[in-house]
């Protein structure tokens, strides 16, 4: 240090101890508004949601944002938005929920939230059509075993 201090010709500089930095605690940041409560289980059909079960569902996945954002969307909505957002260019969408971001909740919106939002969805809708699949094959089974004549 003594010698960096010369070169620099800087006036003294004190030893400085080190301490270790620690681990950074994960904290959630939630409105006061917002409430959040204990995680519950939704319908599988997605359009059969309520307003109240979107908004739990956004926040059961940390989407604190997106749930003041779509605070009268129903899942029927959400699906609908989904489509939206996967047929439009990303720009697009980006600018008018950024416009309506602006003006309903006066905040920008995140993209990050917005892209776990995306990944949500996808994932909803990947074990909504798994489980149509099992339920339609359970159907086949059934008028299968119904029309053999024991």
């Amino acid at each position: 240090m003594d010698m960096l201090s010369k070169e620099l010709k800087a006036i003294h500089v004190p030893d400085m101890k080190i301490t270790p930095v620690e681990g950074e605690i994960d904290i959630d940041i939630i409105p006061p508004n917002v409430s959040v409560s204990s995680p519950q289980t939704f319908s599988d059909n997605i359009l059969q949601w309520s307003q109240t079960q979107v908004r739990q569902w956004l926040l059961q996945h940390k989407l604190v944002q997106l749930s003041q954002l779509l605070i009268d969307c129903n899942g029927r909505s959400l699906v609908h938005l989904y489509k939206f957002m996967k047929q439009s260019q990303s720009s697009q969408i980006l600018s008018i929920l950024q416009e309506d971001s602006l003006r309903r909740i006066n905040q920008s919106i995140s993209l990050i939230e917005l892209s776990c939002f995306h990944s949500i969805m996808h994932e909803q809708q990947r074990q909504q059509r798994q489980q149509t699949k099992i339920s339609i094959k359970s159907t086949e089974i059934n008028r299968n075993i119904e029309e053999v004549d024991f």
